[in-house]
């Protein structure tokens, strides 16, 4: 592992390392070769020096051919990618995201997810707020990605993200950490699906760092279309947030009723209670109501929308069931209530 070789601030308040890069990248991935090869493109197309940044991704792939990608890639030929292997399934991201970390050599780390492509000057942008706040964590903002918008409109059960700064999750599909600060905390929660990247931005705040908005620094996610059998396996990931409640009250100021994780499960506990009571009280169908609004809007209100909204409300429902499931017994596991 390469030792951190950092030297005071300069007069431009950025700590630039003694003869190596300005700013590492840490990624995180397994078995997204192809979108892992699109955000080595971005990275290789970056308007910052390419001697001054270097990438480091650490994965735990099934598949020969993120190796093989990664070992053929101009960015590794060049000697800027260094790659760290893993049994396949063994890491979860948190931990694969502190190997990247620490063997990395810069003053300033900058994550994003294996499912990102970052803007031209996503690098630039990240050294620039850096140099003006040097003890700051800087979170950029995040937009699906618009070669992908079509998707959105045709697959019911697409995913992206959307990210405008700052954020109390502080996700770090595009976030930058001093090198010393990730040092000072021990970096990421190494046994969380969801929740690691707020926890650590918490510990840091909690520290007297501040989370700084750089909305000129931005990435783009994957839209990515899902099966419906994968969006409710993928709910059901949620289920750590119950222990970022736990360590972290003040995350519920964000949450509905600070008991419930979204709008929607908070909707869907209320049509559910509305349903138990139905037969004697027959009134209590409206407490479906608002979870019915918050379904049908993702069509919009046209008549064409609410037609497709009304054919996928089995589908949303069996996503939100089963991400109540999965929170409900993370809130007996770990004694708080989050639903």
């Amino acid at each position: 592992m390469l030792e951190s070789q950092v030297r005071p601030s300069g007069a431009d308040g950025f700590a630039a390392s003694s003869g190596g890069p300005d700013v590492s990248i840490a990624v995180a991935t397994r078995d997204r070769p192809l979108r892992l090869r699109w955000l080595l493109n971005a990275l290789l197309e970056q308007t910052y020096p390419p001697e001054r940044f270097d990438v480091w991704v650490a994965h735990d792939s099934v598949s020969e051919e993120v190796g093989q990608m990664l070992d053929a890639h101009p960015l590794r030929t060049g000697g800027q990618l260094q790659v760290l292997s893993f049994p396949s399934r063994s890491q979860l991201a948190g931990a694969k995201r502190n190997a990247a970390w620490r063997a990395s050599r810069a003053p300033l780390v900058l994550f994003t997810d294996d499912d990102c492509r970052p803007s031209p000057d996503w690098l630039a942008q990240a050294v620039q707020a850096a140099r003006a706040q040097p003890q700051a964590i800087l979170q950029g903002r995040t937009l699906p990605d618009p070669d992908e918008s079509a998707i959105l409109r045709g697959a019911p059960w697409a995913h992206t993200v959307r990210i405008d700064p700052p954020t109390t999750w502080a996700e770090t599909c595009n976030i930058a950490y001093p090198r010393a600060l990730l040092e000072q905390l021990g970096g990421f929660e190494e046994h969380r699906r969801v929740g690691e990247d707020t926890d650590l931005a918490i510990r840091g705040q909690e520290s007297g760092t501040p989370l700084v908005a750089v909305p000129a620094m931005v990435v783009y996610h994957a839209v990515v279309e899902r099966s419906l059998v994968a969006a409710v396996r993928a709910a059901q990931r949620w289920g750590d947030m119950a222990w970022l409640a736990r360590q972290h009250p003040a995350v519920r100021r964000d949450m509905s009723g600070r008991i419930f994780w979204s709008p929607e499960q908070a909707a869907l506990v209320a049509a559910l209670a509305g349903a138990g009571v139905a037969r004697r009280r027959p009134a209590a169908w409206a407490l479906a109501l608002p979870w019915l609004g918050l379904s049908l809007r993702h069509r919009g209100y046209g008549p064409r929308g609410l037609a497709r909204s009304v054919t996928e409300l089995p589908g949303r429902a069996a996503i939100d069931l089963s991400a109540l499931w999965a929170l409900t017994r993370a809130s007996l596991r770990y004694r708080t209530v989050l639903l």
